[in-house]
């Protein structure tokens, strides 16, 4: 089986968005580590304060893991958070509501959940970190 796991990265607020997402999800985090944690000697690439995140992994289901960093110098102007949004599809109606309220506090909705033709109770938000999120629940009518 092959799994895709999201990395995210941000501009040097990943703990904040991070931990907003601990809450949404209701999970812990996996690691946490800073570029302080890094040994002297592999600090090659990693040039950023000690402080900032280095890596960030936090379970989201039983199969999916949400990771992330804040930029490292290596990556600075190479990514968009306009190109892509992360697909999250619940076993219960109730529960994609949660979730789409969630990430949507200090967001903005972009299309308010709620049934559609195909048959799924569907809506997308970008979360107040400018995260694309499309959350669905499939109905047993469609």
């Amino acid at each position: 089986m092959t799994i895709v796991n999201p990395y995210l990265y941000f501009n040097g607020n990943c703990e904040e968005a991070f931990n907003f997402y601990k809450s949404v999800f209701r999970s812990e985090f996996k690691y946490i580590g800073r570029y302080r944690d890094v040994p002297q000697a592999q600090r090659g690439i990693f040039s950023d304060g000690d402080d900032k995140i280095m890596h960030v992994s936090l379970p989201i289901s039983s199969e999916t893991t949400l990771m992330g960093s804040d930029n490292s110098e290596i990556f600075k102007g190479s990514v968009s958070t306009s190109n892509f949004s992360l697909s999250i599809n619940t076993d219960l109606q109730e529960e994609a509501e949660r979730l789409f309220q969630s990430l949507s506090i200090d967001g903005k909705i972009i299309l308010p959940i709620n049934e559609t033709f195909w048959g799924s109770y569907y809506g997308i938000v970008a979360d107040k970190f400018g995260i694309n999120w499309k959350i669905s629940f499939e109905s047993s009518n469609g």
